[in-house]
């Protein structure tokens, strides 16, 4: 069974997913006016680079979005100036802006409208020749508009299909009177995470719990007539992610070496331009047959490997170095098993063959942030040569300790124990960070310490307890 967990923040939406128990995806989206994947923008083309193929547009923020020169824009003739829609294929990173196409989509429950493409295309997971027969002649679209039907249109009515075609054309005629009257440049559609993830979602056992009435609302229009799929509403004051304790698992996250079953382990390693995934053998040595444990390890790691990209939302380059294999029959297992783990990755990955080193070459589209971006940020102690847990993380995970000690118990007295690389920041708004941690009406007392990993949380029940920690009493009067 599936259960998918929505968690909408003041600061981030968050979406995990579990199967049969276990954690294997965790996408997370800042609220941010920053430009993020899927949006749609009105933008005007600044320059044209024909050196380099690359088109440079400016959406109406700081930093111009870039995209390919490709032959057919050379054919069509787009010009310097010319306003045009574009679509965030990528997020801005670091000085370079986001990277567009000038194909906008527009998801609906049934089917997918590509602007400036035509035809019609049918998902791959539609089987049955009748309904291909019946989607193919549903509908003649507009030359400048290719039809994607969606697995869920196999089994839906021709009245359901033709009502969400209706509902995404007028989408289409809404985006191009934007463009063509609006005097703006910017955003103009926001096609956010949970259209993006629930527009694509199978009709099969899942619980879906949502902390927000507003994405309840969202979602129970893609789930309308999926049976096999239920929601709830989720209202207690700690944190859904806290509750169910998928917020323990996403902190794991931020150790490099992931043990395997056998006594094998993974190492995953960001460098400048890539993640690096190296597989060791560790403890799994004691076999007599090398090649047999070196083909297990390999095989546990491919399956992992899978889990941990989805889990982790890795996107550009991958490069996974397996242990060699003399054995060359054990490479398409091996490539198999791999693929096997990051099928329901829906188009996001392109998997390369083994090089003569026992190297795979993973490519995945960015979609959102990775975990890493989500949990850190730079250490003002190292001078930002250094990642540490970021501030407003720790102060979520403290803050949720502290209402559930509160309402299982009464406790209103707490020893809290933080690294000093945070000492500065939390100095500097003390009363912010007491109220973050929803510590305004509670004692707190607060020690910084050096080489903490996370935090300390002691709840002081006993007088003696505070009389020890008097000295770190905060006093904010």
């Amino acid at each position: 069974m599936k259960e998918v967990f929505v968690l909408n923040e003041e600061d981030f939406l968050k979406i995990a997913v579990k199967e049969n128990g276990e954690l294997v995806e965790c996408i997370v989206e800042e609220h941010s006016t920053d430009p993020q994947i899927g949006e749609i923008y009105k933008g005007r083309i600044k320059n044209i680079l024909p050196s380099i193929n690359s088109i440079f547009i400016d959406i109406g923020l700081e930093k111009e979005a870039y995209m390919y020169y490709s032959d057919e824009l050379k054919r069509v003739g787009v010009k310097k100036g010319q306003d045009i829609l574009v679509e965030i294929l990528k997020e801005p990173i670091g000085n370079k802006g986001a990277k567009v196409t000038h194909k906008p989509s527009i998801a609906g429950k049934y089917a997918v409208l590509t602007l400036g493409s035509e035809g019609i295309k049918l998902s791959k997971r539609i089987t049955s020749l009748e309904a291909r027969q019946k989607l193919t002649t549903l509908i003649k679209p507009p030359r400048d508009v290719e039809v994607l039907f969606r697995t869920d249109s196999e089994e839906a009515e021709s009245e359901e299909i033709l009502k969400d075609l209706e509902i995404l054309f007028k989408k289409k005629e809404e985006l191009e009177r934007k463009l063509n009257y609006s005097t703006h440049l910017g955003k103009i559609d926001s096609n956010n995470l949970i259209v993006r993830f629930f527009s694509e979602l199978d009709n099969i056992k899942t619980n879906i719990i949502c902390d927000d009435k507003e994405q309840i609302e969202i979602i129970e229009g893609f789930i309308k007539n999926k049976d096999n799929i239920s929601i709830k509403y989720y209202e207690e004051d700690i944190s859904l992610f806290d509750y169910y304790g998928i917020e323990k698992e996403i902190l794991k996250l931020r150790h490099k070496k992931v043990n395997l079953p056998s006594g094998g382990y993974i190492v995953i390693d960001k460098t400048e331009a890539m993640y690096v995934i190296d597989v060791n053998s560790g403890k799994h040595t004691k076999a007599r047959d090398f090649n047999k444990t070196i083909f297990e390890t390999n095989m546990e790691a491919a399956k992992e490997i899978g889990r941990q990209i989805k889990l982790r939302n890795l996107s550009g380059i991958i490069v996974v170095d397996f242990i060699d294999m003399r054995d060359d029959k054990q490479r398409p297992i091996v490539m198999k098993t791999l693929k096997k783990s990051l099928e329901s990755d829906k188009g996001n990955t392109k998997i390369y063959p083994f090089t003569e080193l026992d190297l795979i070459q993973i490519s995945r589209r960015r979609k959102g942030k990775s975990i890493y971006e989500y949990l850190e940020e730079g250490c003002k102690k190292c001078k930002s040569n250094g990642y540490i847990l970021k501030l407003s993380y720790l102060e979520n995970l403290i803050k949720n300790e502290i209402l559930r000690a509160y309402r299982e118990n009464s406790i209103s007295d707490f020893y809290i124990e933080l690294d000093e690389s945070y000492e500065e920041s939390v100095k500097e708004d003390l009363v912010g960070f007491l109220a973050r941690i929803d510590g305004l009406d509670k004692e707190i007392y607060l020690n910084f310490i050096d080489n903490l990993e996370g935090y300390n949380l002691e709840p002081l029940i006993f007088s003696s307890q505070k009389e020890n920690y008097q000295s770190y009493k905060i006093k904010t009067v």
